[in-house]
């Protein structure tokens, strides 16, 4: 039996450690099969030596969070015990340092994992960037993000979010309203985000002025976007036709990121995907970038990440299965 202590400075960190109901170290404790207590101020972990060793590096790495100004919870502690299994718990700092943005609540957007830091980095550093993986990892948002800051430092004059306008089990033709109102669904989730980050009434003002324009993949046909910042979501939803149609838009001085989840793709039979072959025929060309984001780069609920990893195993059998 082994046992090893680590000291926390303020109540504070402590308190966010420690969770409601200890329900963070409740994490760990199961993990690692250690016993975990804190008694003023200092932590004691017991149990197995080398699990000692990986619950105090998974503890040191949650403080590096909580000192960074991250709350810490069950995915948070879910993503540190990962890296700790990987030997990268020390990069937490780096993936955590500088912001990408601002939101009108002041709320400072940061990278959560160390995909969504690569991520922001190949924004920052290509014309083209891809980011492809499943729900939940923060492709769209941090996109929408970037966007927004590369407006705000007047990198580009306007921002275009577009997304394919695919049913997947509605059809279009049944919903109420013209044109634009049946549209307006499948942009919500752009919509969103932008509220979000830009506040209401500030990014209904910048579209009434057309510095940002949210639109369906079919309104870029014919287009050269100078200047722009391009966003191009549910990506895995184009045909081919309408991927060589969007990228060949690219204009001077503008950036394009097109995100989507080649596990979630709701073309007719017949149809494939435009994202799937885009890939492979765009490897290795300098100015593009892809980032490949897993199920550990999930930052919404816990069962989010359960439900990814589910269904990556069922694919997986059901592949295994067919061959």
């Amino acid at each position: 039996m082994a046992e090893r202590s680590l000291t926390v400075d303020r109540m504070d960190q402590a308190v966010s450690l420690f969770g409601e109901f200890d329900e963070n170290i409740l994490l760990l404790e199961k993990r690692y099969g250690v016993s975990i207590v804190n008694r003023g101020g200092e932590i004691k972990v017991t149990g197995d030596d080398e699990n000692v060793g990986l619950a105090v590096r998974a503890i040191e790495g949650l403080i590096a969070m909580i000192d960074k100004g991250e709350p810490v919870n069950a995915q948070s502690v879910g993503y540190v015990m990962s890296l700790v299994s990987d030997g990268r718990e020390r990069e937490i700092e780096t993936m955590l340092s500088g912001s990408v943005t601002i939101t009108a609540s002041g709320k400072v957007i940061k990278p959560k994992t160390l995909g969504q830091k690569k991520y922001i980095e190949a924004i920052r550093n290509n014309t083209i960037t891809f980011g492809v993986g499943p729900a939940g990892t923060g492709k769209t948002y941090l996109a929408v993000a970037m966007a927004v800051n590369a407006y705000r430092a007047k990198q580009v004059n306007r921002i275009i979010l577009t997304r394919p306008a695919v049913e997947a089990g509605e059809k279009l033709g049944f919903l109420p309203g013209d044109l634009q109102s049946k549209v307006d669904p499948y942009l919500r989730p752009l919509n969103d985000a932008m509220f979000d980050i830009l506040g209401a009434e500030a990014c209904r003002a910048a579209q009434e002025r057309g510095i940002i324009e949210v639109a369906p993949l079919a309104y870029m046909r014919g287009r050269t976007l100078d200047d722009s910042f391009i966003i191009l979501d549910e990506a895995q939803n184009t045909t081919r036709e309408q991927m060589k149609m969007f990228l060949t838009r690219l204009g001077f001085g503008s950036k394009m990121v097109i995100t989507g989840d080649v596990t979630q793709i709701d073309l007719p039979e017949g149809k494939k995907s435009g994202l799937k072959q885009v890939l492979r025929i765009l490897k290795n060309i300098d100015g593009i970038s892809t980032i490949m984001f897993s199920e550990k780069d999930v930052v919404r609920h816990k069962l989010v990440q359960d439900i990814v990893k589910a269904y990556e195993k069922s694919a997986h059998q059901e592949q295994k299965g067919d061959s």
